[in-house]
């Protein structure tokens, strides 16, 4: 999938249950069908202290450089390194997405190391696009980290534009949600869902069919672009799985989308928290934890409800990865360090997120109970493969304006 607009409207994602999913479904069994092993195409240069040269991120490698890692032995001197270095350059990540605005302000106050965010609401596109127009730069508008769609790592692999780097907690992220050379990792996961504010929808829809009826006249609005947003994407073939197309189908979604556009109820606007707060575009589908976020931030003001429709349950993980051209390498990775420590993988949890290490985590009991609780139930949802990822989001990308017409912004 592409990920691409965040709001970040993005990826791909299980969900646990009470009803829910088991999470071990989420993590281990949903991802295996997502991941397969990255290209072996040209890897590019592990990131330095000083940001490498277009030439030498571009140049192809006759095998996989080895990844470094940060044992505990060596944490110090990281920290030490990374504090040198006093900034990190983050992007295309929302305060209320995962809930990273309470990551980014807790690395602040852990290491004191300063973070420049470069347009929180863009997506994995706008990410990759980053790196690759700050190849040579050492400045502000140059990445060091980037959390994007995972059909984006294979590619980013063989483009050069990622170094490898495996955490000090990598052996326990399952194997089918990692680049076995280190280059990327799965973080997160979640559900595609519509979130309804109640003050102006009387009647909450329940399933993709309702969305198309009358009543939800200019009222239903994608988190992102189709042709650049990993979620809107996502959301595009979450309708085809609902309406006879599958994981290898994608088509009826657009077809669907079509129908919902001519009937006057798709509103061709990025569906964002003020936007479905105003009424503007008051049904959003969205990744379950972006819709839950801003249930908890509105705080009723207006009341919001959230639906994991019956049918067309469809998930998506997002992965980490460190820029080849990193203006402050060693910060990245004591940022990786941070995310998938048990307090980072909690806080991510906290935003809704299923966090990759959960399985993990609920083994050796260190799960916050009161964040697993909150997590809504998604049982049936399904995942693609990679190679379904890769061929959904090409047609979907390619196919919306010229099936669905419709210009989102």
């Amino acid at each position: 999938m592409v990920r691409w607009h965040r709001n970040k409207p993005a990826a791909m994602e299980t969900h646990l249950s009470t009803k829910r999913m088991p999470r071990s479904l989420a993590a281990a069994a949903a991802i295996p069908l997502l991941f397969a092993a990255c290209s072996s195409a040209a890897t590019p240069s592990p990131a330095a202290s000083t940001a490498p040269s277009a030439a030498a991120g571009s140049a192809a490698a006759s095998s996989a450089p080895a990844a470094s890692s940060a044992p505990s032995a060596s944490m110090a001197a990281l920290i030490a390194a990374a504090q040198k270095e006093g900034t990190l350059t983050t992007i295309a990540l929302p305060h209320n997405w995962c809930d990273y605005g309470d990551l980014l302000t807790g690395f602040t106050a852990k290491y004191g190391i300063k973070i420049n965010e470069l347009n929180p609401d863009g997506g994995s596109g706008d990410e990759i696009n980053a790196i690759k127009a700050n190849k040579g730069s050492t400045g502000p508008q140059a990445p060091d980290v980037i959390d994007v769609g995972l059909s984006f790592g294979p590619q980013a692999v063989t483009d050069g534009l990622i170094a490898p780097y495996k955490v000090s907690t990598w052996d326990s992220i399952p194997a089918s949600a990692k680049d076995p050379n280190g280059y990327w990792y799965g973080d997160y996961y979640g559900v595609l869902a519509f979130e309804v504010n109640t003050a102006v929808v009387k009647n909450v829809p329940q399933d993709w069919s309702d969305l198309l009826k009358p009543e939800y006249k200019g009222q239903v609005a994608l988190a992102g672009d189709p042709t650049v947003s990993n979620q809107a994407i996502s959301a595009v073939w979450a309708a085809a799985i609902a309406n006879g197309g599958s994981l290898d189908n994608a088509q009826p979604g657009l077809d669907y989308f079509k129908q919902l556009n001519a009937g006057g109820n798709f509103v061709p606007v990025i569906g964002k928290t003020a936007t479905v707060a105003s009424g503007e575009t008051p049904i959003r589908i969205a990744w379950t934890y972006n819709a839950l976020s801003d249930k908890d931030s509105l705080a009723g003001n207006p009341p919001i409800t959230v639906v994991v429709p019956k049918s067309g349950r469809f998930g998506g993980m997002y992965i980490q990865a460190i820029s080849a051209y990193a203006p402050h390498p060693n910060a990245a990775k004591l940022w990786e360090e941070y995310l998938y420590s048990d307090a980072g993988q909690n806080i991510w949890l906290k935003g809704y997120c299923t966090p990759i290490r959960y399985d993990d985590m609920v083994k050796r009991g260190v799960v916050d109970p009161a964040a697993q609780a909150k997590l809504p139930d998604t049982s049936g949802t399904v995942l693609p493969t990679l190679a379904q990822i890769t061929a959904a989001s090409t047609l979907i990308t390619k196919g919306w304006a010229t099936t669905v017409g419709a210009v989102v912004k």
